[in-house]
């Protein structure tokens, strides 16, 4: 059962018998929106079609956001630098989709000595859910080799043109900002018209990220969830052009 919020955003809270989210737009200043529920593949389901993602910490319970402004990427204006392009050009790097799901979402939650975007918010419980959903063919990971090793990638959901990112890591210099030319580089090529980030970072501003009002979000969102879904299984068949 959901609280009804008070005029300075009180946080709903939610029962897991019943999945029922708030408006976005009571959310808290804080992008807060609710706490409680589930995180069976129905409820995150129903939470992403609506622009709500859940974030918390393992001593906190189950909490569901919808920040404004909104971080998101449009796949054709990714920004390319110039010491980017020439690694690119270089071919250091074998990517792949799908192939080692475990092993990036291990690396995403793994402590990192330059927390730009902690990965101790991927719990025991998030993680086996995302690996669910991974199973169901929702979630996907990109995966940058080096050799037999795996040095970058990043994981997130896809639902109809859109997708939602999740989380990033690398061990190799720039691997994972690779991995996300590669993902929105074939996400273009496919029609996909949405790479919602969910939070602000300097690492995402510096590659094209914009910041969107949260009405004018959902508003794409809802034009992408309308649209069919990337062809499975996914391949990997764009090269970048400079």
């Amino acid at each position: 059962m959901s609280t009804e919020p008070d005029e300075q955003g009180a946080i709903a809270l939610l029962d897991s018998r019943q999945i029922a989210f708030p408006p976005t737009h009571q959310a808290h200043p804080s992008g807060l929106l609710a706490v409680g529920g589930s995180l069976s593949p129905n409820w995150l389901l129903a939470a992403y079609q609506h622009g709500i993602f859940p974030w918390f910490n393992d001593d906190q319970p189950i909490l569901w956001w919808s920040p404004n402004p909104r971080c998101v990427i449009f796949p054709d204006q990714l920004h390319i630098s110039r010491s980017l392009s020439k690694l690119l050009r270089r071919k250091l790097f074998r990517l792949t989709f799908n192939t080692a799901f475990e092993q990036v979402i291990d690396a995403c939650r793994a402590p990192r000595v330059q927390q730009d975007s902690p990965g101790s918010w991927i719990t025991d419980n998030m993680r086996q859910a995302y690996i669910r959903l991974h199973q169901l063919k929702l979630v996907h990971s990109i995966e940058v080799w080096q050799d037999d090793d795996l040095v970058g990638g990043l994981y997130g959901l896809s639902l109809g043109r859109v997708f939602f990112a999740e989380s990033m890591f690398h061990r190799a210099s720039n691997a994972s900002k690779v991995a996300l030319v590669y993902l929105a580089g074939q996400l273009c090529s496919w029609g996909c018209s949405l790479i919602d980030c969910q939070v602000t970072s300097p690492h995402l501003l510096s590659l094209g990220a914009i910041e969107l009002p949260r009405h004018e979000f959902e508003c794409y969102l809802q034009a992408g969830l309308v649209l069919p879904p990337f062809k499975d299984p996914w391949i990997l068949s764009w090269n970048p052009v400079h």
